[in-house]
């Protein structure tokens, strides 16, 4: 029973850093430019089949990481600089269709390049290894997953609050004329997040590929848990995205080894829970 629990907890939390690396980019973009951006399952899927292409060339993980964050991101500062900054003065149900479009367009445009079958990347030879942990074995690349989402969350959030570009783009959630009006580029601020964002999904995308592997319809899977996290964190948040990808990833972790029929069930129930109590999350203002 208690090797049972520790397993489960550990997968749990590899499976809520992935989800919070995808909670993490959709928060920022939101929390910056009020956009939900239905296409962020859509950048995660491209960051897998980036990275996948760049290993199957070099046989580097490493590589593939790299081919993966940048190519997403240039994709994503494309998107935003020139289809999504014509669409931020109007409403939002506009805005939602035009991700959505996007999403269905990027979900074609990889069955045509990549085909649809399963595929994988295995993980660097340096952490394909399993270690031990007390009288539980694990294997090394999950632990690292661990490492890197904590990471990436201690990393941004020191960088939005203690930084001059922190402190910009908080002003620039409150009065982009403002900022405007003292000399900086709001634009490229705005595609710089954007891109970051973007650039996390194909990240995340990646470093679960040696788990969950690569597959046409993972891109819109992702998503919808994706949302739970963000709803549930507050939109903006991203204290509370980190926190609530714990929550729901180690919930839809156990409740799938104890109640698999009703493991979808569960992490809507949490949402439900969680809207019922504190019904106003995190939404702020201003990116935490």
């Amino acid at each position: 029973m208690l090797e049972f629990v520790v397993i489960q907890s550990l997968n749990g939390l590899v499976y809520s850093m992935l989800l919070f690396l995808l909670a993490l980019g959709l928060s920022l973009t939101f929390g910056l430019l009020r956009v939900v951006n239905l296409a962020h399952g859509g950048f995660f899927l491209g960051g897998a089949y980036f990275g996948m292409s760049a290993w199957l060339l070099t046989q580097s993980f490493w590589a593939a990481m790299l081919s993966a964050a940048v190519g997403t991101a240039l994709v994503g500062g494309l998107l935003e600089r020139l289809w999504l900054q014509r669409f931020y003065a109007r409403a939002e149900l506009d805005q939602v269709i035009l991700t959505f479009g996007f999403a269905l367009v990027f979900a074609d445009l990889m069955k045509m390049l990549w085909g649809k079958d399963i595929h994988s990347v295995p993980p660097p030879a340096v952490f394909s290894r399993s270690i031990q942990i007390a009288d539980f074995v694990f294997p090394s690349y999950r632990l690292l997953l661990i490492i890197v989402g904590v990471a990436l969350f201690l990393g941004t959030w020191l960088a939005i609050e203690k930084t001059r570009i922190g402190a910009l783009i908080r002003a620039s959630v409150s009065d982009r004329e403002m900022v405007g009006g003292l000399g900086y580029n709001v634009r490229f601020l705005f595609t710089a997040a954007f891109a970051f964002g973007t650039g996390l999904a194909g990240l995340a995308g990646l470093l679960g590929a040696p788990i969950i592997g690569i597959f046409p319809g993972l891109d819109f899977e992702v998503l919808i848990t994706t949302l739970i996290v963000v709803v549930v964190g507050g939109l903006g948040s991203i204290s509370g995205a980190f926190w609530a990808s714990l929550l729901i990833g180690i919930s839809e972790t156990f409740g799938k080894a104890l109640l698999p029929d009703l493991a979808s069930f569960i992490i809507f129930g949490v949402m439900a829970v969680v809207l019922l109590v504190r019904s106003w999350g995190k939404d702020e203002e201003q990116v935490e």
